[in-house]
């Protein structure tokens, strides 16, 4: 446990918030003294630091980028369930996935790219896949491996947790329909096992929404969902814009549902189904 001679102080606070925002984009408030304090002071002790500064300084100085590493997943919040929010999830059983088969039926498309650009632990994307499945099962002339679903994220644990498809009976329980942990998990002691079936359909990369978008193929579908509220405006500006750059012209955009395009982006159309909202892009 921390004592008070090394709890963090104003100077630290702005030193390590600033370093936070550079690194992954994440934007600390004034008043989230608290939240750099309580998530980094573990790590402050594991690096046998005595202070915030000198935590900070040795971070800087690492090469190997292994505490920077350590940063961010201690700062990222992998905040995730299956099936988050019940509308987005009708929208694609009900509108997006019926058109995806359409195009692939007709031969206007021959795969299908979809992108969850903070994929935590894989609730997300691995929901994409279990709703694809069932659908195709009305539809066997269309393959699984026609639908390519990239899952990206800055945390390596998290990124580490998604890979394996292990998950505990908390995360199991967040979400997850009865219909489909009966048919696509497998029980190993308290850990919930997700089905090869599935694994396969996901691929999993390392990436910092920050970034360059060009090894970002153009895709057909683009989660980035309850992210983009702990960035900046002008970060928000330049990622919608870089995530329409990045979509079909016939594609489809969600952000989480307390999120606004309004302000950061003109380049979509809103579109309202059953009281849900998703987004097309003005091409």
């Amino acid at each position: 446990m921390l004592s008070s001679k090394i709890a963090i102080n104003q100077e630290e606070f702005i030193l390590l918030r600033e370093y936070i925002q550079k690194e992954c984009g994440i934007v600390v408030g004034d008043e989230k003294v608290y939240l750099i304090e309580s998530r980094l002071a573990r790590l402050v002790v594991e690096t046998n630091c005595h202070s915030f500064k000198q935590f900070y300084i040795k971070a800087k100085s690492d090469v190997t980028k292994k505490l920077r590493n350590k940063i961010i997943d201690a700062m990222t919040t992998n905040e995730t369930l299956w099936f988050r929010d019940k509308k987005p999830w009708q929208i694609l059983e009900d509108v997006i996935i019926p058109k995806f088969i359409s195009d692939l039926k007709s031969g206007r498309k021959q795969s299908i790219r979809i992108w969850s650009a903070a994929s935590s632990t894989g609730q997300e994307p691995y929901s994409f896949a279990m709703l694809i499945l069932e659908a195709l099962r009305k539809h066997p002339t269309i393959k699984p491996s026609q639908f390519h679903i990239l899952g990206t994220d800055i945390s390596p644990s998290a990124l580490y947790m998604a890979i394996s498809g292990r998950y505990n009976s908390i995360a199991m329980s967040r979400g997850m329909q009865p219909r489909f942990r009966n048919k696509y998990f497998s029980d190993d002691g308290r850990i919930s096992q997700i089905s090869e079936e599935i694994k396969k359909m996901v691929i999993y990369k390392k990436f910092n929404l920050q970034h360059d978008f060009s090894k970002i193929p153009t895709c057909d579908l683009i989660f980035c969902r309850n992210v983009a509220i702990y960035f900046s405006a002008d970060f928000k500006k330049n990622l919608f814009k870089k995530f329409y750059n990045k979509l079909d012209k016939y594609g489809f955009f969600f952000i989480g549902a307390t999120e606004s395009l309004i302000g950061y982006s003109d380049n979509f159309e809103q579109i309202e189904y059953q009281k849900g909202v998703y987004y097309k892009p003005k091409k």
